[in-house]
Parts: C-alpha cells; sequence; structure tokens
C-alpha cells in the first residue's frame, strides 16, 4: 500500500490543454492515498457504468494550443472518484510557477464536453463557486455536474480576475466506469471506529487533533448506525495529511456540532497509527509508507480529507472529498437532523 503524491508539475503534464486570450490563477493537487485490498463500494448505485467509445485522435479543438495559457486549471477529486451521475467537481487553477491563484476575485465557469460522443457541443455548464481550503492561502471552486458515461471528457474553462480578460482553458480528463469509494444514496458501512471509550478516555491516543472536541469520539460508525442515528463522518489526521486539508476541514466541522444535537459527529485517523512517547505516531510499512486503517478500506477512499453524511436508516445523503464549505456541511447535516 504505498502513498503516492501527486505533484501538480506532472499531473498537468497528463491533460491536453487549449488556450484563448490572456488571465492568470493557481491551485493544490491532490494526494492519492493507499487503498486498501478490501474496499467493497461500487462507484455507482448498479455498480459500474458503460463508456463511451474512444475519442477519435487529434479531435478539433482539444489537441492542440495556440499559445500557453497564463493558468493551468486542475481537477483536484482523486482519481477514480469521478465517475457517472451526479458529482461534485473540485477545481483550481496554477500559475506557470505552479503557486496556486484561486480566489474570490477570480471567476470560473465550466463546460462539459463527452468527447467520445461530441467535442463541439457541450452537455452542460455550470460556474465553480469559490471556497477557501486554507484560509486566504489556498482556493478552490465547486461545481456539480453530472457525467452520462464513462470516457474521456473535455472540460471547457473560462476564468478571469476582476476587471481583467476572461481566459478559456481546455483540458481532458478520465470518468471512470466505477469507483471503490462509498456514493450517496448506498448504504454506509459499518466500520467499527475508535471511540473515547475504546482508548480508555485518553483522546491523545485516537486523533491527532491538538484540540479534539470529545463530541466527536462518543460513538463509532458501527453504534450510529445501530442506534438508527444520523451522523457527519470525517476522515482526518492534522498531523500526518498529505493534502494539507486536514486541519482546516476539522476546524470547519468542528462548530457545527453544537447545533445538531441529534446528529452524531465522528472523526476517524485514517492512518494506522501507535501511541507511543506521548503521542500518536505513524505505523509504516515495509517500504516506509502509511498504512491505512481498515475503515479507509470499507469506504473505498482514495484521498483524504473525506466528510460523509448518513441519516438514520444508514443510507449516505451527502459526501464531500478534499475541501468542504461550512455552508456546505450545515446543509447537510441539517437534511438528516
Amino acid at each position: 500500500m504505498r502513498l503516492v503524491r501527486r505533484d501538480p508539475r506532472l499531473f498537468m503534464g497528463l491533460v491536453l490543454l487549449v488556450a484563448a486570450c490572456g488571465g492568470g490563477a493557481g491551485s493544490l493537487a491532490p494526494t492519492t492515498m493507499p487503498t486498501g485490498t478490501s474496499a467493497s463500494a461500487s462507484g455507482s448505485p448498479a455498480g459500474g457504468c458503460a463508456a463511451a467509445p474512444a475519442p477519435p485522435a487529434n479531435q478539433p479543438g482539444w489537441t492542440t494550443a495556440p499559445k500557453a495559457p497564463s493558468v493551468f486549471p486542475t481537477i483536484v477529486n482523486s482519481a477514480r472518484s469521478l465517475t457517472c451521475g451526479d458529482n461534485r467537481l473540485l477545481f483550481t487553477f496554477l500559475d506557470p510557477d505552479n503557486r496556486p491563484v484561486g480566489a474570490p476575485d477570480r471567476s470560473a465557469t465550466l463546460k462539459l464536453f463527452d468527447l467520445g460522443r461530441d467535442g463541439g457541443t457541450p452537455t452542460q455548464s455550470a460556474d465553480g463557486r469559490f471556497v477557501w481550503g486554507i484560509e486566504n492561502e489556498r482556493g478552490f471552486y465547486i461545481a456539480n455536474v453530472t457525467f452520462a458515461e464513462a470516457g474521456i471528457w473535455g472540460a471547457e474553462f473560462t476564468t478571469s480576475v476582476a476587471g481583467g480578460d476572461p481566459e478559456v482553458i481546455r483540458m481532458t480528463f478520465e470518468v471512470a466506469t466505477s469507483s471503490p469509494v462509498v456514493r450517496v444514496g448506498q448504504r454506509a458501512p459499518a466500520s467499527e471506529t475508535p471511540t473515547a471509550a475504546t482508548a480508555g478516555g485518553d483522546l491523545a491516543r485516537i486523533t491527532t487533533d491538538p484540540n479534539p472536541d470529545p463530541a466527536f469520539y462518543r460513538v463509532s460508525v458501527k453504534g450510529a448506525i445501530e442506534a438508527h442515528r444520523p451522523f457527519v463522518l470525517i476522515f482526518a489526521t492534522p498531523k500526518f495529511c498529505t493534502s494539507a486539508q486536514c486541519g482546516p476541514t476539522l476546524d470547519r466541522v468542528k462548530p457545527l456540532a453544537a447545533d445538531f444535537p441529534t446528529v452524531a459527529f465522528i472523526d476517524v485517523e485514517p492512518y494506522l497509527l501507535t501511541y507511543q512517547n506521548g503521542s500518536l505516531q505513524p505505523v509504516l510499512d515495509a517500504s516506509g509508507n502509511l498504512q491505512i486503517v481498515p475503515a479507509v478500506a470499507d469506504w473505498g477512499l482514495l484521498s483524504e480529507p473525506w466528510v460523509f453524511v448518513v441519516d438514520k436508516d444508514g443510507i449516505v445523503t451527502a459526501s464531500f472529498e478534499g475541501v468542504v464549505s461550512t455552508d456546505e456541511i450545515r446543509a447537510a447535516a441539517e437534511a438528516v437532523k
């Protein structure tokens, strides 16, 4: 189980970009977590979906760039987390020096193209909603999109800063036929997760959060499901996070718990850790890599952090990869309370 860092420069070498006009922006690439061998969730409620034909070689408008763009769009969703149906697309922009430049004054819209069917007609368009990943430091955009089928898709981004000319940049990406990640509408795995009780009351043995909220460690995922209690589940590790988003995500979620007393809030460290010398330390494999806990395999996760919202019947009603806004979590918790 190998932890792989996705370098933005390497990622951009895998996509095809086409630019026009001018602008400026930046982004953070995601980190891929090692996956377990027993992930049980399918990527779609039907267990998979059909794929479009392969796009033609040298498809007009998608294989050559009139000039290099001033900013580069980066899709932050982990590989294989995008599949058929409704998806929450997370993206940002990088400048030529790989610095993130997503910001409140930079607008972003996108059009999607099913390149295996028609590279000239978009299937839909959407506005990117800005959200800070790290306040005043790393900005991202969220768009709710739908993919009718798997295959190679194209995204045409239009972006500009306040008062600047719009720039249009195209890139291609893959939509998977299925994903191991548990999806909205599926039954939540009844994972055995650590609680204060299993840790003898010492939260320092089960979380790397320097200021843990005891409410997040009172019940396990399995316990919440068995009690028919709705819950918000956060997979995050402030100390060993490879995406730099775990601490900020917990900081957004923690203030909401008091507003939803009927909803359990559960924080789970995604990596295998051991308590020694007064703190949690990673248990590395023979190659020196972080190892995932069984709950991560249960939920089929490919990145961190993740937030899931589950109703009293044990059905996943919302999921958020990477970066999530307070408003998104509040609305999802409100729907299941």
